[in-house]
């Protein structure tokens, strides 16, 4: 149902993914957006090229992108594009980043993609298909408790100006699990906990490009996703919890409690 649409996506993310091996360890303009929110001249090279390419194949489709928002609004059908998700590393030379591209329709996410082109790991995924790394089947992983996990999580750009907030969560997680690690991608983060890598990923105050293919390559993985709170996820919240099954609940537990 969705050939075309994974077709162009993959075309997009893999021009955009060229962008970034040419010019990975060369960065030579960077923007700061904010006080650690960075931008460089290949994000905005990639996006173009994207933007290009799922426009020349649906020209009637809206497209949310990071660094240029929203272009058309007459579609129910939405395009959502982080062209470098992890600009901060790239911009350091840490080979931990990615493009995503998301396909919104009628307000749920039909379908993503999620493309580390460094390490040419390319994760897909489509309403009803399963997920997949590099063509072949992922599931999220089996571990039962959170003594027993590897999290992620990721800190918000305004980290500070509320440093105490986010390191609470992060010293109740820490002592439960196994480990965690911050890698700085919350896209590969999802995408992650859909292959088993990671168990489960907490973070707050992201952005719908940062979250939206992640979404559905976990929910077809297998895992489960909601709010801290709970409650059902979409990109537009203000906090996800991308885990398996299992760990799921315990999560959520420990980042509602208030001592």
């Amino acid at each position: 149902m969705w050939n075309k649409e994974l077709r162009v996506a993959e075309e997009a993310a893999r021009a955009a993914g060229n962008v970034f091996n040419r010019t990975f360890g060369r960065v030579h303009k960077i923007v700061k957006k904010g006080d650690i929110d960075l931008v460089t001249e290949a994000d905005l090279e990639a996006e173009q090229t994207i933007l290009k390419i799922i426009h020349r194949n649906f020209p009637r489709d809206n497209v949310l992108s990071e660094e240029t928002g929203l272009h058309g609004e007459v579609s129910d059908r939405t395009w959502i594009v982080d062209p470098l998700d992890g600009t901060t590393n790239f911009a350091h030379g840490f080979p931990f980043f990615a493009v995503s591209i998301a396909l919104e329709l009628k307000k749920e996410i039909v379908l993503g993609i999620v493309y580390n082109p460094y390490m040419e790991e390319y994760f897909q995924a489509a309403k009803g298909t399963g997920a997949y790394l590099n063509k072949k089947p992922i599931q999220v992983s089996k571990i039962q408790t959170l003594k027993e996990s590897l999290l992620a999580t990721g800190f918000p750009y305004d980290i500070h100006e509320k440093p105490e907030t986010v390191m609470d969560l992060f010293k109740r997680m820490v002592v439960r699990a196994q480990g965690i690690r911050r890698p700085g991608s919350a896209a590969i983060d999802m995408c992650y906990v859909a292959a088993g890598r990671f168990d489960g990923f907490w973070e707050s105050d992201l952005k719908p490009w940062d979250t939206a293919a992640g979404t559905v390559i976990v929910k077809e993985a297998g895992g489960k996703l909601s709010t801290y709170e709970g409650n059902p996820y979409d990109p537009y919240k203000k906090s996800i919890v991308a885990a398996n099954p299992f760990i799921h609940d315990a999560m959520i537990q420990v980042l509602m409690d208030n001592g």
